[in-house]
Formats: structure tokens, C-alpha cells, sequence
């Protein structure tokens, strides 16, 4: 690990020491139902709309019972519901048939489930089940181009250099951290450059002085 690296993990956890996904869940399930959620929706919406629908679906079998029509209407307040509704709607059943009714934690497997692509599958895997795992949203993207960690706007690219130069151990509390100086300080069309701890290691903030 190089100093530079050291020296961002440094800034970041020091700054961000009890990062954590906004998104409310007490299981692995019910992460993957607001993950579903969350496209395209704010992570306030979602916990609004989870923190009642949670109440009515306390476990597997009881998103197994519903019809499609009755978990459209709960969810309706999200968009895309419809879309989304299926998606949740599918994705149980999947769980159910394909890996006995238990939420995978493995990549490849949670990928196969309807809803959950490799961004979401990370978060599941990183704040879910405790798991190493990077999960790169536009935050992620804006601040590892912006620091010189990477030179590529893939997000799949960008999970795969980051894992190379970042020690395993540090890689969720990397991603869940980037996040959140992402929202925080290095905005993207006003980043606080002068508020912010990494600038003597950010390629952005000295082509911008």
C-alpha cells in the first residue's frame, strides 16, 4: 500500500469512522428489498416506505403470500414501483426455489437474483453479511477519478482497480466512506475543496488551484 493510499484511508476513517449504508434494514432480506428500492430513489423515501412495509413483511414467506397487485400498492410512494414490485416479487421466489430460502452471500449468486446488480449485490455483501466488498455508486466513481485512484468512469473497472490497491479489510469501510465525502464534501458540481482532508492527495484539487 502506498503512502498516498495510507494517507486517504487515514483521512477517510478518521473523518468517517462509523460510516454506515443509510439505507434501514435488521437482515440480510430485507437490505435486498431496499436495494431493490433504491433506484432511483432517494435512501430518505426508501426508509420511509421500508420502515412500514417491514412491519407487514416480517420474513420470506410473507412477501411469498402476497400478490404482485397488493405489494405494488404498498410500495407505490417508490418509483418505478410497478417494475420494482416485480422485481421484489420475483427475487423471493427466487430465494425461496434456488438457495432454500436463504439470501445468498456469494457474488455470482446474488447477481442471478432479479433486481440486484453487481453495485447492489456489493452493498448486500459489505453491510449485510460483513463481507469485504466495494460497492461503486456515482460517488464512489466521482471521488476515486478526482483523488487519481483511478482513470476510468466503468463502474466495474473501477471495483476491480480499487481492490487491487486497497487492503481487503479496508475495502467496505472504503466504499461506505467515499460515499458519504462524496455526498458531503466532494460534491460534483461544488466540491469544498477547501474543507476537505485529502486535498494535498487529490489530483482535482491541485489542477483546480
Amino acid at each position: 500500500m502506498t503512502d498516498k493510499i495510507s494517507n486517504i484511508l487515514k483521512g477517510l476513517f478518521q473523518k468517517y469512522p462509523d460510516a454506515k449504508t443509510a439505507l434501514k434494514f435488521s437482515n440480510p432480506l430485507e437490505l435486498v428489498i431496499a436495494t431493490i428500492l433504491s433506484a432511483q430513489a432517494t435512501d430518505k423515501k426508501v426508509n420511509e416506505v421500508t420502515e412500514r412495509l417491514f412491519k407487514k413483511y416480517k420474513c420470506l414467506d410473507d412477501f411469498l403470500k402476497t400478490d404482485l397487485k397488493t405489494l405494488e400498492e404498498d410500495i407505490k410512494e417508490i418509483n418505478y414501483y410497478r417494475n420494482k414490485a416485480k422485481m421484489i416479487y420475483q427475487c423471493c421466489h427466487q430465494i425461496k426455489e434456488r438457495f432454500n430460502s436463504k439470501v445468498p452471500d456469494v457474488m455470482e449468486e446474488l447477481t442471478s437474483l432479479s433486481g440486484i446488480g453487481r453495485k447492489t449485490a456489493n452493498v448486500i455483501l459489505g453491510s449485510g453479511f460483513g463481507k469485504p466488498a466495494i460497492a461503486v455508486d456515482t460517488h464512489v466513481i466521482r471521488v476515486a477519478n478526482r483523488l487519481g485512484l483511478v482513470n476510468t468512469e466503468d463502474p466495474v473497472k473501477i471495483e476491480l482497480e480499487l481492490m487491487e490497491i486497497i487492503p481487503k479489510e479496508k475495502w467496505t469501510a472504503f466504499s461506505l466512506s467515499t460515499i458519504l465525502h462524496g455526498r458531503e464534501t466532494c460534491k460534483s458540481r461544488k466540491p469544498l475543496c477547501e474543507q476537505c482532508m485529502l486535498s494535498s492527495n487529490c489530483q482535482y484539487s491541485k489542477y483546480k488551484s
